[in-house]
């Protein structure tokens, strides 16, 4: 039992502290010195979309306002079959250069997106979401990063914003995920980008996967030309707060589902002796972060278990009861999740659960690749 409990809790620690402490003590890799630009690239903005007819109207009055050379620019809207007035909205843009792309049956976003691609003529594809607000330099920061030959996709970053213009989300848990991405940045690579504002060569989306999310396929695409991923954290993605938990919720849930059917379509990349360091990253950043609740299962059990085999095991069994306790308060009575404590907490254990919550999904066969865009 005392074996069953270390291993729960170096699987608790293992993605969220070993892990990164590795990659700080691999070597970064080298820079490089960025080709000489020759012409402005040509840049394809893919807008997914579904019945988006409150918000498809700031997006594309957005992304015209982008400083960028409109003649070195195309808009492409993929609607995944919206029955409301989005496509409408959409075809009254068509003076000014934006096209719309319609799937007849809703297949979700990467099916959208995939149709968007065969249509696009950039050499760099731009892939955003209609609730993401770009600043306007943006593409020209992305087109200065692609002079590099190494880097594939760019990922963005994220900042939330509530609705009274204030940004949010600047926590300890974002602050750590952002600095974890740097990490992998400067090493293999991203394992994931920030699905809702990324660009990528459009060598690296020729095999786009309908069913894996468009993030995780970029990732893919550059690990597989040897290529690689990176974030700028000049390159921001602006959006509204989720204010609702249960939606929220949702949003972590579809999330990781979506994560666990991508990698398990393509479970090659687990392979370290094919992917290397890739590989490495995959298996810390993904596996064993989707492992955590179950070693957090395991870890509270067996110390419950092990309460008669001495002190150091009651103060561990104790001291998680009080934690999840308190979080259990925190659940029921949302005004204490102003101490900082608690809400991140909270925040972990939400996640956790979520975690779970999909794993036990995708066993049992559940599959989402249609997707509810969240109502921000």
């Amino acid at each position: 039992m005392e074996t069953v409990f270390w291993v729960g809790v170096a699987g608790c620690i293992y993605s969220y502290l070993i892990y990164p402490l590795l990659l700080t003590l691999l070597p970064q890799r080298r820079g490089s010195l960025p080709e000489s630009a020759t012409e402005i690239p040509m840049m394809s903005m893919i807008i997914a979309g579904y019945n988006e007819e409150g918000r498809i109207r700031q997006k594309i009055e957005n992304s015209l306002a982008l400083a960028y050379p409109h003649d070195r620019l195309e808009i492409i809207i993929a609607s995944d079959a919206s029955n409301d007035d989005m496509d409408q909205i959409v075809l009254g843009y068509g003076t000014q250069g934006v096209q719309l792309v319609r799937s007849e049956v809703r297949r979700g976003k990467e099916h959208a997106q995939l149709l968007a691609i065969a249509r696009a003529r950039g050499d760099i594809l731009v892939f955003t979401d209609v609730g993401t607000k770009i600043p306007a330099d943006s593409l020209t920061r992305l087109a200065d990063r692609f002079l590099d030959p190494r880097i594939g996709a760019v990922s963005s970053e994220d900042r939330f914003v509530s609705r009274d213009g204030s940004l949010v989300g600047e926590g300890a848990y974002v602050k750590y995920e952002m600095w974890l991405r740097r990490l992998e940045s400067r090493r293999a690579g991203l394992v994931g980008l920030s699905g809702s504002f990324f660009a990528a060569r459009r060598t690296v989306c020729e095999t786009w996967d309908e069913e894996t999310p468009s993030d995780f396929n970029a990732a893919i695409g550059c690990t597989r030309r040897r290529l690689i991923a990176v974030t700028d954290p000049d390159v921001i993605g602006y959006y509204t707060d989720i204010k609702d938990a249960a939606k929220e919720y949702r949003r972590k849930l579809r999330t990781v589902l979506r994560g666990i059917v991508g990698l398990a379509r393509h479970r090659e990349i687990l392979n370290p002796f094919a992917y290397g360091l890739f590989s490495v990253q995959i298996w810390g950043h993904k596996v064993m972060r989707w492992l955590v609740p179950w070693f957090m299962l395991m870890t509270l059990a067996s110390s419950l278990l092990l309460w008669g085999a001495g002190p150091f095991f009651r103060l561990v069994a104790s001291l998680q009861l009080i934690f999840y306790t308190g979080i259990a308060a925190a659940y029921m009575a949302p005004g204490l999740r102003q101490s900082v404590f608690l809400r991140i907490g909270y925040y972990f254990v939400q996640v956790n659960i979520a975690i779970a919550h999909a794993s036990l999904l995708f066993l049992a066969g559940r599959r989402m690749t249609v997707w509810e865009p969240s109502r921000r």
